[in-house]
């Protein structure tokens, strides 16, 4: 059956100086954050700047610490703007998943100005579209989420691997990752429980995590410049998606967007300066990715449900 592998690259990149911090956030989400903070995702911004390995890896970098320069902040902390200057205000936060959030932030939160109950069902279409405007990446938009997790669980920095010695990946996949300890559903039930999700949405996950991941290994083997460990690793990755993703699409059946993404990742080899071709595939699967999310509910993909990750796969245990 389907192997449950990971990864991917291709940083999805947020301006500092329009992140506000997970401190804004816990103003409304307070059960939310109450989770967080029994994450690793949290325990980052302590630990990480301690950490035997990560300094090897920095200094091997040419940084004086962990917590310097773009190459480690973009992927293990929160950063803001202050005087001028980037700093770490966090480990693995709200904005990291969500977009940052200054332009969102009050527009989402704010019921058009009125009392929650006072709102019409248009004025509510409105709010989120603006928010979504701004920048807001809500949790119906899976594959923009999908893209910021497979964004950072591989690498996305071909120097950081062959010269710092960091690993190329982690062993990531979107629904095992996802219902483990980073699991936050509790806004809609006021924090009186926190259920996974349920199986349509793990099911459309599943195949739309392939995807990504499908994605993301593409253009990150397109992005290799020297037969070394990233360009191999990412090689590896690629032809292990492709291979899932064709089986999943054998099995999931008439999904037309899953046939098409499947030839299309076959189209492109996976070779040095081959950056176009790769490149143009991985545009072509983002596209394909995205109107699968708007297409399909997770019903279409049922059949897929032999291979989805039980509990027991679940990445850390769940806060309830």
């Amino acid at each position: 059956m389907l192997l449950h592998a990971g990864g991917a690259s291709a940083q999805v990149e947020r301006d500092p100086q329009d992140v506000v911090g997970p401190k804004e956030c816990a103003e409304c989400h307070k059960d939310t954050v109450a989770i967080w903070r029994n994450t690793h995702h949290y325990a980052t911004y302590r630990e990480m700047p301690r950490n035997k390995d990560g300094i090897k890896i920095a200094r091997k970098m040419g940084l004086r610490r962990i917590k310097e320069g773009s190459l480690c902040l973009d992927c293990h902390f929160t950063t803001t703007m202050q005087d001028g200057e980037r700093e770490p205000v966090a480990g693995i936060s709200c904005e990291s998943c969500h977009g940052a959030g200054k332009g969102y932030l009050e527009v989402h939160s704010e019921f058009s100005g009125k009392e929650e109950e006072d709102e019409t069902a248009e004025e509510e279409a409105q709010r989120w579209a603006k928010s979504e405007a701004a920048g807001m990446i809500r949790p119906k938009m899976m594959y923009r989420w999908a893209k910021n997790c497979y964004s950072c669980h591989v690498v996305p920095q071909e120097k950081l691997v062959n010269v710092g010695g960091h690993t190329a990946g982690s062993p990531f996949e979107l629904v095992a990752w996802s219902q483990g300890e980073v699991r936050h559903n509790v806004w809609y039930n006021e924090g009186e429980s926190n259920p996974p999700a349920d199986m349509d949405r793990r099911r459309k996950m599943f195949v739309v995590g392939m995807a990504v991941e499908l994605e993301t290994a593409l253009r990150a083997v397109g992005k290799a410049t020297e037969k070394a460990e990233y360009a191999v690793s990412m090689a590896k990755r690629a032809a292990r998606a492709r291979k899932r993703f064709a089986q999943a699409t054998e099995l999931v059946g008439d999904v037309p967007e899953m046939a098409e993404i499947t030839k299309v990742a076959k189209s492109a080899g996976l070779k040095l300066n081959n950056e176009a071709e790769l490149t143009a595939a991985a545009d072509r699967i983002g596209e394909l990715t995205r109107k699968m999310v708007d297409s399909h509910e997770g019903s279409a993909f049922a059949a897929i449900d032999p291979a989805l990750p039980g509990k027991s796969k679940w990445k850390g245990e769940p806060s309830q």
